[in-house]
């Protein structure tokens, strides 16, 4: 490669990857409503150090800052994108209102996801304890019914997002807990 065409990379005329790139950060970073001083220090979690300043340069800089290999893998690990996602085109990734829309969907659902382990894991020692006390599943099931309906206001059983196997221990109908006086 001459000097000219290093020249040629660092000003307006480089590849279009590389301002694909610098914009999809962007569009990232505000989806998540993240600052770029909140991006730096995700970049570092994960560690791939970026400092505040080198990402503004990068989405705003002018020149822009270019991103190396290892920013790249870095920036994809934080926003959970493939590398190709992040050097295609910021404007087929839909409007930046449905990318946040998205993004906080996923969050939540990951979020319910760590959350019902250890629902499940009380699950499954209740289903154990059933099976190693066969003559308690009556009264279990009684109890854990009136006290989940008791938790959840009567209507443990509407919600629509209540796993089947959870729905299943309980009963078709938990009995309603009475309002304390």
């Amino acid at each position: 490669m001459s000097s000219d065409d290093g020249a040629a990379r660092v000003g307006p005329e480089r590849p279009l990857p590389e301002n694909n790139v610098a914009e999809r950060i962007k569009l990232e970073r505000e989806i998540r409503g993240w600052s770029t001083q909140k991006l730096a220090e995700r970049m570092a979690e994960v560690g791939h150090p970026v400092n505040q300043s080198a990402i503004w340069r990068i989405e705003s800089g002018k020149p822009r800052r270019r991103v190396n290999l290892d920013e790249a893998l870095g920036f994809s690990k934080v926003f959970d994108i493939p590398l190709d996602d992040l050097t295609g085109p910021p404007g087929h990734v839909s409007n930046a209102q449905v990318r946040r829309l998205v993004g906080e969907y996923v969050e939540r659902w990951k979020e319910w996801r760590a959350a019902r382990e250890p629902m499940d894991r009380a699950r499954d020692e209740i289903e154990e304890y059933i099976k190693a006390h066969p003559d308690q599943e009556d009264m279990v099931r009684a109890l854990l019914g009136y006290e989940v309906s008791g938790a959840s206001g009567g209507d443990f059983m509407r919600h629509r997002d209540v796993p089947h196997s959870h729905r299943r221990l309980i009963g078709d109908e938990a009995p309603a807990k009475p309002d304390a006086e």
